[in-house]
């Protein structure tokens, strides 16, 4: 069974600028994922991918090489339990951090 997972993540380099929000969104719907992704006034992109497991594990390894144009030099991921059962995936204003 692949049990529904909630992963908080925060990815720093060059992350801005370069369509990463909205390549991380085509990503995650594209994957049935539901969640969010923002940019941060720090310069680094923060995002919430919910959906199951695997899913939730192959948008971790796109995130980690990211779009044409973008170089990720840090991940963080949190693992949030239990899912808000969130039910698509939206692009937020920038928030601070």
């Amino acid at each position: 069974m692949n049990a529904r997972a909630r992963a908080h993540v925060w990815l720093s380099g060059r992350v801005q600028g370069v369509g990463f929000r909205f390549a991380t969104a085509d990503e995650a719907r594209y994957r049935g994922l539901a969640g969010w992704v923002r940019n941060l006034d720090s310069g680094r992109v923060e995002a919430v991918f919910e959906g199951p497991r695997s899913r939730v594990e192959e948008m971790l390894r796109w995130a980690r090489e990211g779009p044409p144009g973008s170089y990720v030099r840090d991940v963080r991921v949190d693992w949030d339990e239990p899912p808000e059962q969130l039910q698509s995936f939206e692009i937020r204003h920038t928030g601070l951090d």
